[in-house]
């Protein structure tokens, strides 16, 4: 099943692509990308290639930030239809709920979470690209933009507590604390922004109970506004849950509000097994594990739902057919391979 995102994800592409020297109409046709998706944001463009376009631009212009950047004018129109229902929410937390509802319709690769720990609350966005190429840049895109649509609901001097990223720091954090503020936190267990509840029930003044309910009417009307894999979601609550010990079939089918016959059958009909797509979570987040250095070998086993590191190890093994610390010296050596590229991409 291939996973499409609205062509909005490539706003300010093309100005930022300008600023860092690169010729965005060629950077787009060289992942097979028709131009016109910088004219139209709701057509709908396959995610793999929108992360690959990110990756590949950060690369050779040696912009480590460039998915930050093109966050920094994102506005809430950029959410479309969306950004109507989203705009008249009573608090932010009712934002949130909507954006969860129908987050199929901005991004078919984005699971989004909202956590509540006590006082505190992490809004929590986990992307499903299926790739094993890093991230980073699609990443920091979509947590910058969610950081811009919170400010735009409870004003510029909001402030969170923390943004965090699982990926390692950057060399230099200057655009970083430009545009998400100074508490950024790198090599993370989750990706997301961490704020006081207190944010999220705050009253939203601008609020209309009237075009909240048009603005969802309409939005219930719109292609693919009821495509919805059994099989997609779950893997999404699975990318939610396994870092944090809860991806058992039960917390899972709990999750999307069904219980775990219903969730079996669903699977079935669409062949599928809950086991597999819980391997192949895993398969797609050991990497990202192995990649930050802040994680041990213990630690990783834990985030994969493995209550010992030996069993975590022969999984690896059967999996890839490499101990997972024979993989990580490997990674070590492809990075050190890559080096004088990248430095010399820096100093152009």
């Amino acid at each position: 099943m291939t996973v499409f995102v609205r062509a909005a994800a490539l706003s300010n592409f093309a100005e930022v692509a300008r600023q860092v020297g690169l010729n965005p109409i060629q950077a787009l046709r060289e992942v097979g990308l028709d131009p016109r998706v910088l004219e139209d944001p709701d057509l709908r463009v396959p995610v793999t290639t929108v992360a690959e376009l990110l990756e590949i631009a950060a690369e050779r212009s040696g912009c480590v930030t460039f998915g930050l950047r093109m966050a920094e004018s994102r506005q809430l129109a950029n959410f479309g239809a969306m950004s109507l229902l989203i705009t008249h929410q009573p608090t932010l937390r009712d934002a949130m709920s909507a954006i969860v509802s129908y987050r199929h319709l901005l991004n078919e690769a984005l699971a989004a979470s909202v956590e509540d720990c006590g006082d505190l609350v992490i809004l929590r966005e986990e992307l499903l690209v299926g790739t094993q190429r890093p991230l980073r840049q699609a990443y920091e895109l979509a947590i910058a933009t969610l950081f811009r649509m919170v400010r735009s609901l409870l004003g510029p001097r909001w402030r969170p507590l923390s943004v965090n990223f699982t990926h390692a720091a950057p060399p230099d954090l200057s655009v970083h604390r430009r545009i998400l503020g100074l508490d950024v936190q790198f090599g993370s267990e989750f990706n997301g922004i961490v704020c006081v509840s207190a944010d999220l029930d705050r009253p939203n003044p601008a609020a209309d109970p009237a075009l909240a309910q048009y603005a969802k009417q309409f939005i219930d009307t719109l292609p693919f506004a009821d495509r919805k894999s059994t099989t997609h979601e779950v893997r999404k609550a699975i990318y939610l849950l396994l870092p944090v010990g809860g991806s058992g079939i039960g917390r899972v089918a709990q999750s999307l509000g069904m219980n775990v016959r219903t969730l079996q059958r669903r699977l079935a009909a669409e062949g599928e097994e809950f086991s597999d797509l819980v391997n192949g979570v895993r398969r797609d987040l050991i990497v990202r594990y192995l990649e930050n250095r802040a994680y041990s070998m213990t630690r990783i086993a834990q985030m994969l739902g493995y209550g010992q590191l030996s069993s975590f190890t022969r999984w690896f093994v059967g999996q890839f057919g490499v101990s997972p610390t024979a993989w990580r010296r490997g990674l070590d050596a492809r990075s050190a391979e890559r080096l004088p590229v990248e430095t010399a991409l820096r100093g152009r």
